[in-house]
């Protein structure tokens, strides 16, 4: 099940917070849990796997290590079902071709196209609505200080 708040932001991306014209509400997902690699592992070796969470761990680790190592090769790669990697860079325009040079090149970053598996899931997703961060970050506060008040009488 995936949690999700709604809110309200400009119709522009990108638009400073005084320029906005125009508001409309929008649905943004909620993280309810973060795995980290160990997790992760060991989430996949409780699914039936021969290997154990040691094992897949060192073999998430050293995919990680030559993804990286390929993506400064500039090269793609392709992991089937998972999608591919491939490197995208962020520039600082030239007036002319000529005045073009690496050092208009500000950073490299990594790009995942999805796998057939991943392109869109919202046929197989479901959804639960959830109070926003600032709803439920407020809420946390009312209720300390509400205990703050009961444990002063």
């Amino acid at each position: 099940m995936i949690n999700y708040s709604i809110v309200v932001m400009g119709t522009k991306p990108g638009t400073k917070k005084e320029n906005i014209q125009e508001t409309k509400a929008y649905g943004t997902a909620q993280v309810h849990e973060v795995l980290d690699l160990n997790e992760f592992a060991s989430h996949i070796a409780d699914h039936g796997c021969t290997y154990d969470r040691a094992d897949i761990t060192a073999v998430l680790t050293k995919a990680v290590d030559c993804i990286r190592e390929q993506m400064l090769l500039g090269n793609k790669v392709c992991l089937g079902e998972l999608g591919s990697f491939h490197v995208e860079l962020q520039t600082e325009g030239a007036a002319t071709c000529d005045d073009f040079t690496a050092a208009n090149i500000k950073a490299v970053n990594i790009r995942w196209t999805p796998g057939k598996k991943f392109k869109n899931l919202r046929s197989e997703a479901t959804f639960n609505l959830v109070a926003g961060r600032l709803v439920e970050a407020n809420s946390l506060k009312e209720i300390k200080n509400q205990e703050t008040i009961q444990g002063m009488e």
